[in-house]
């Protein structure tokens, strides 16, 4: 089984969304989980659009990405999700791990009505969906030990 760390930096929509996106897709070769370096709490918007895939993560709490590294967790792939285009800094998981960044909009920062942040998650949604499907095919699942 891969394992795989998704973080950004309050765990509450980005990498919640990418891993349920991957336990979704990623079938039995993933485990995945998310973590952040100031977890708040689950973006009502992330927990909604998720809902369009048949997900819910409305049982789910945010995670620490340090207490996983105390826990000493460890993952083959270890994946950022912060936003390059405002200068945003992802935490880091020390360690020996494979890293990739993936940059998505931060959600906190939408503005307009309810129905048009419901918009700006969708597009973010489906915008990690479409990384978590090319990680998922670059990936041989046979060839990967922990």
């Amino acid at each position: 089984m891969i394992k795989v760390l998704f973080i950004c930096n309050h765990n509450d929509a980005r990498s919640q969304i990418a891993e349920a996106l991957l336990h979704k897709y990623g079938q039995s070769h993933f485990l995945a989980e998310s973590a952040g370096l100031d977890p708040k709490f689950i973006d009502p918007l992330a927990i909604e659009i998720l809902k369009e895939e048949d997900i819910d993560i409305s049982h789910k709490a945010t995670q620490s990405a340090f207490e996983f590294f105390q826990m000493g967790k460890l993952y083959h792939y270890v994946i950022t999700m912060c936003d390059d285009s405002r200068g945003e800094k992802c935490p880091v998981f020390p360690g020996q791990t494979t890293r990739l960044h993936w940059s998505f909009k931060d959600p906190q920062l939408f503005e307009g009505s309810h129905n048009e942040k419901l918009l700006h998650m969708k597009a973010i949604k489906d915008e990690i969906k479409n990384e978590v499907f090319k990680f998922i095919k670059s990936i041989d699942t046979h060839e990967i030990s922990l």
